[in-house]
């Protein structure tokens, strides 16, 4: 890849945020509100090797050989997400595939195991991965991952590293919380801890649930007063996943550990006003020092905003374009 000319071609489009849409929450606000119809996806359940499911949600293609993408969510998000529901009909119309990975617990299906899904989880996305290559092998594949999904695809392919798909041209990561003890103060302590409190609305009852299935496995009484993801990481994410605690988790399963090894080109799409991150944590040494990292830092975007016109009733939205664009690019170099 020359990443000279594609970081070039990606500046013809650059991101200007609406006018309505000044400063990182206010970016982050309006992007929940979706631009798209949801897609009629087809589901598929897929067993996997501990007992478990995935669910998986398709649009076919005409041709087998048509590239396809695969998206993976973020935090507590499904195929009902906007920007979910924008790639999908974005990848549609091209005549491209369109497959998406609803983490284990997500989409409103409590899974089977005590373990559900996390920011450092890669097993099942190289899974799902493989199962795609299986089907189509002659279908160039790119990946984007949004938010937490975005923290699980930049960990997987840090360490896939040069053993990476060949069927694999590129990916785009957006809004990955690089470091993930920064981003959970931040979400604890910014605007009163009404972030935290967001995520926390839906991770609080499917914990309660997930005791039920598992007796003992936490307290269930400690999460029930949870009011910081630090708590929750400590009473839950922690104990389920195999980690002695919050800080374990985060020193050992944020993506910036793992930059330095990817081998495939990866656009990093992030804001320096994103609510949920700070902007010392942009990786802008790692990038320097890679030919593999395309940096595409704007000033004003959010958390998974990128809102850059139609209205606030029906926002229009950059990044998922973007995101093509930079792999029309990679396949036309690949």
């Amino acid at each position: 890849m020359n990443k000279s000319r594609v970081i070039e071609a990606l500046a013809a489009t650059p991101f200007r945020a609406a006018w309505w849409a000044r400063g990182g929450m206010l970016q982050t606000v309006m992007a929940m509100r979706p631009s798209a119809a949801l897609s009629q996806l087809r589901t598929e359940v897929l067993a996997t090797v501990d007992g478990d499911e995935l669910r998986m949600h398709h649009l076919a293609a005409a041709d087998a050989k048509a590239p396809m993408v695969l998206l993976l969510h973020g935090l507590e998000g499904s195929r009902h997400s906007p920007y979910a529901r924008e790639m999908a009909r974005l990848v549609a119309a091209r005549g491209w595939r369109f497959a998406m990975l609803e983490f284990r617990s997500c989409g409103g299906v409590l899974n089977r195991t005590l373990r559900t899904y996390h920011s450092g989880e890669t097993t099942d996305t190289a899974f799902v991965v493989a199962q795609l290559i299986a089907r189509f092998p002659a279908a160039p594949l790119f990946v984007i991952g949004y938010s937490l999904g975005g923290n699980v695809l930049l960990k997987w392919l840090g360490e896939v590293g040069d053993d990476a798909p060949p069927a694999l041209i590129a990916a785009t990561a957006v809004s990955p919380p690089f470091d993930l003890a920064v981003c959970s103060v931040q979400c604890d302590r910014r605007f009163g801890g009404v972030i935290a409190k967001h995520f926390l609305r839906t991770l609080i009852p499917k914990a309660i649930a997930k005791e039920r299935q598992f007796p003992g496995a936490f307290d269930a009484a400690a999460v029930r007063r949870c009011r910081t993801f630090r708590a929750f990481d400590d009473l839950v994410t922690g104990p389920s996943n195999g980690f002695r605690d919050a800080e374990h988790y985060y020193a050992t399963q944020s993506c910036r550990l793992f930059l330095p090894a990817i081998r495939r080109p990866t656009a990093l799409v992030a804001a320096v006003d994103d609510p949920l991150c700070r902007p010392e944590i942009l990786p802008h040494a790692a990038v320097a020092a890679s030919p593999f990292l395309i940096p595409q830092f704007v000033a004003n975007g959010g958390h998974v905003g990128f809102v850059e016109g139609g209205s606030p009733w029906r926002p229009r939205r950059w990044v998922e374009a973007q995101a093509l664009r930079f792999f029309d690019e990679c396949l036309a170099q690949s």
